[in-house]
């Protein structure tokens, strides 16, 4: 029976995984489908409007209806996100968070993801410099999240008994095959989407999963390029367009021998672009990370309607500048026929018409273009296509100011409340760097066999990678995506050496946005100098716990005053309280118990004594005010005298008979423990809920028993401690938590190397570890703050300035 149980949940996972693909897939059909139809709208009537008003001479008119179209579709985007405020920007940072074990409230909602991916549809369409890869990502990962519990938030009624995949962990593996199956359909490539979800995403990955991540990948890329070469093409089944973002084919001329993709001259060319690539991307995250700080001190604190102001701002900024920049610092340059060094790239027929019909004439005589309206008065795909497949030549000046603006415009647009992707933006700055390098290369020195398109890519990756820091799966992405596997050599050099100099600066944007944010993430590895540190140096001694048999009081206590996930569930040893006194030292591991440490558990226990009189049971508030006194005492008195003085009444003990006495003495009130499991929060409110317990009469087997799969029932959304009902419950009743606690979680001895407790941690996807010394008993606790490098490296100089 448990083999078929098992072979059943393996098929489930292959057939939800393949769902997740499909579904993935048709979020970016229907972003790609209506930024198609609103952005030919716009261009159909504004473009028109200024064939009309050359003659006329009311140019702007058109420009007021160019503003008009922007305005109301960024407006739109801006109202959706103050719907759902976790929706704004690219989302990589957020999934990014929670693939490495933090949990980023609503970033995996269903509201989350309509207003990801309808407010993507419109910030692209109003003409903001951002993309819609980054925020397929997003969605990818809500599909993932969401599809295997057949449950939502937004959507509470509609619920399905469906008992499958009810842990963090199974939830992980699908957001982490949702995530992939969202780069595969933005760029058409199912192995690049495996690998990003490998580097940038999961820290816990295993080898069962790469196979269905990959699969999911496929699902997404085959539903996408399915449908839209059934729209786009009419002939169903022909599987033209991969991904949303396509580079077409880089192709030589037949008839030019000469011509070369490119040669290993060319490739001094591209480690210095590389260079230049990753300068320019220190640079980009410099200034994000100025604006983004500014914005958090100055705009996030206001009213939420300054923040669709700002996006009003920028996007009537970049109108006005998209605007002017086409009708005024355009040059008009010549439609060649005979292909200039023999570079016919248009050798693909949708390539060759979709790179001509996208040429814009504007104030230019026959058989000339604009230059600077081609690339502005277009959707983003087709000036990235301009730029890599053009024959004809852009003007230097053309180039180097049209870099300049998208630089300075699209590090303002990142970070603003609308859904924004980097992808796009970033690689057509990039582009325009590239063809710029070529057009300079070919006119000044005289390098006749350059393929401008080369340059163009490698420019692209060079600044993306500037950026964004990806290393293996960016190079699998742009391959794919050029379907040109002799550019890997060249694309990996590029984004590898773009990568250490921009390293040298700072981090990669999505590194510098999650820094911001305060989020404890997780590196890949700890510095050598850190095994300079021991678990005792970097542990919690200052321990939250519960006993096996605990009082209803004292848990609905602990649950009010703390925060914390888990608890470790102790007995207090009282064979070891004279050495524990002895010198406030532990013979068995030499770990020092400060008097610090004392006075702060003392402080959180008048805490709770405290806070229990907020029990909504007037048998606790009596028995409250019979034990603590009533007034505050004044907090300049030492803590420790008033606790002895007072006598504040300690946890309640392990055996219901004993209950605290007023002769305990110091030793009694401080044993050390002896560390019997971990239960979570989630339990003991599971439990507190189902009214699990037992009187002090009964035994212990009376207590009611939950199964497995009633503790998960809740599962994802357990109700919180505040939200409970709990008059019914007597609170001198005892809950036996030892069925429900991990009996054997991971531990470490206090003498284990930092490094040591990385490597567990991030390996086994933990989010508490123990620290157990020789004789069982639970001297500290370690979470992923006590691991964060910044908590640390301040450790490490605690460590120099003891020494």
């Amino acid at each position: 029976l448990s083999k078929q149980k098992a072979q059943r949940y393996e098929a489930v996972k292959w057939v939800l995984v393949f769902a997740i693909g499909v579904c993935t897939g048709l979020v970016g059909l229907f972003v790609d489908f209506f930024v198609r139809l609103f952005t030919q709208l716009k261009f159909q009537v504004v473009q028109s409007s200024v064939e009309e008003c050359t003659e006329k001479g009311c140019l702007a008119l058109s420009l007021l209806e160019l503003l008009g179209f922007n305005l109301t579709f960024v407006f739109l985007a801006s109202l959706l996100v103050l719907i759902q405020p976790v929706a704004a920007g690219s989302g990589i940072p957020e999934i990014k968070c929670y693939l490495n074990g933090v949990k980023v409230p609503g970033v995996v909602r269903l509201r989350t993801v309509v207003c990801k991916a309808t407010g993507v549809l419109f910030s692209v369409a109003g003409g903001l410099f951002v993309g819609k890869e980054g925020p397929m990502i997003h969605s990818g990962a809500v599909v993932g999240a969401g599809l295997p519990q057949f449950q939502s938030v937004s959507l509470r009624k509609i619920q399905f008994n469906f008992p499958y995949f009810c842990s963090d962990r199974d939830k992980r593996d699908f957001v982490s095959a949702g995530a992939a199956a969202g780069v595969a359909a933005a760029f058409g490539a199912p192995i690049g989407g495996t690998l990003f979800s490998l580097e940038e995403g999961s820290s816990f990955w295993n080898q069962g999963l790469t196979w269905k991540v990959l699969f999911c990948s496929m699902a997404a890329t085959f539903t996408l390029n399915f449908f839209r070469s059934g729209i786009q093409f009419g002939s169903w089944g022909s599987f033209q367009l991969p991904g949303l973002l396509n580079f077409g084919e880089f192709k030589c001329s037949e008839s030019d021998k000469k011509c070369h993709l490119w040669t290993a001259v060319d490739l001094g060319f591209f480690i210095l672009m590389g260079i230049v690539g990753g300068l320019l991307g220190a640079t980009f995250n410099c200034l994000n990370k100025r604006l983004a700080k500014y914005r958090m001190r100055n705009v996030h604190p206001k009213p939420k309607l300054v923040r669709v102001l700002e996006s009003l701002l920028v996007s009537l900024t970049t109108t006005v500048m998209v605007f002017v920049a086409s009708m005024v610092l355009g040059e008009c340059r010549q439609i060649s026929s005979s292909r200039h060094g023999g570079n016919d790239t248009l050798s693909l027929q949708d390539i060759s018409e979709d790179v001509n019909s996208s040429i814009k004439t504007f104030f230019c005589p026959n058989e000339t273009y604009n230059d600077m309206a081609t690339l502005f008065f277009n959707p983003q795909e087709s000036a990235i296509l301009q730029l890599f497949h053009q024959d004809g030549t852009f003007s230097p000046v053309t180039l180097s100011l049209f870099f300049l603006l998208y630089f300075l415009l699209s590090c303002w647009t990142y970070g603003i409340s609308v859904p924004s992707g980097l992808f796009v933006p970033s690689l057509l700055c990039g582009a325009a760097f590239g063809r710029l390098v070529a057009n300079l290369l070919k006119s000044y020195i005289g390098l006749d066999h350059i393929y401008s398109g080369t340059f163009a890519l490698i420019g692209a990756a060079a600044f993306l990678g500037g950026v964004v820091r990806m290393t293996i799966s960016l190079t699998v992405i742009l391959i794919e995506s050029t379907n040109e596997i002799t550019y890997g050599l060249p694309i990996m050099i590029t984004l590898m050496v773009a990568k250490w100099t921009g390293d040298f600066f700072n981090k990669g944007i999505y590194d510098i946005h999650v820094n911001l944010r305060g989020v404890p993430l997780l590196e890949w590895e700890t510095g050598m100098e850190m095994d300079k540190l021991q678990a005792s140096d970097i542990m919690e001694p200052n321990l939250t716990y519960v006993y096996p048999h605990t009082r209803i009081q004292s848990l609905v206590s602990i649950l009010r005053t703390t925060v914390h996930h888990a608890f470790p569930v102790v007995t207090e040893n009282r064979g070891n309280e004279r050495e524990f006194m002895k010198g406030n030292q532990l013979i068995s591991n030499n770990i020092k118990f400060k008097k610090s440490s004392i006075l702060t558990r003392a402080g959180e226990q008048r805490k709770r004594s405290q806070s229990m009189k907020s029990y909504p049971s007037s048998e606790l508030r009596n028995m409250c005010d019979e034990h603590i006194a009533t007034e505050e005492p004044p907090e300049k008195e030492d803590l420790l005298q008033q606790m002895l003085e007072r006598r504040y009444t300690p946890y309640p003990n392990l055996y219901p008979d004993q209950s605290p006495s007023e002769e305990w003495t110091m030793e009694e009130r401080f044993r050390p423990l002896t560390f019997h499991g971990l239960i979570l929060r989630s339990q003991l409110v599971t439990l507190l809920d189902r009214g699990v317990c037992y009187s002090e009469s009964q035994s212990s087997a009376s207590q009611p028993r939950l199964s497995h799969a009633e503790m998960l029932e809740d599962y994802p959304h357990y109700p919180d401690i505040h939200d409970l009902d709990l008059t019914l419950l007597n609170p001198r009743m005892i809950v036996d938590v030892t069925p429900y606690m991990n009996p054997s979680p991971f531990t470490v001895s206090p003498n284990t190397h930092v490094s040591q407790v990385f490597n567990l941690f991030r390996t086994m996807g933990l989010r508490h570890l123990p620290v157990v010394n020789a004789v069982g008993e639970v001297v500290g606790i370690i979470t992923r703050h006590n691991l964060t490098h910044e908590f640390l490296q301040a450790r490490l100089r605690q460590h120099y300035q003891t020494i």
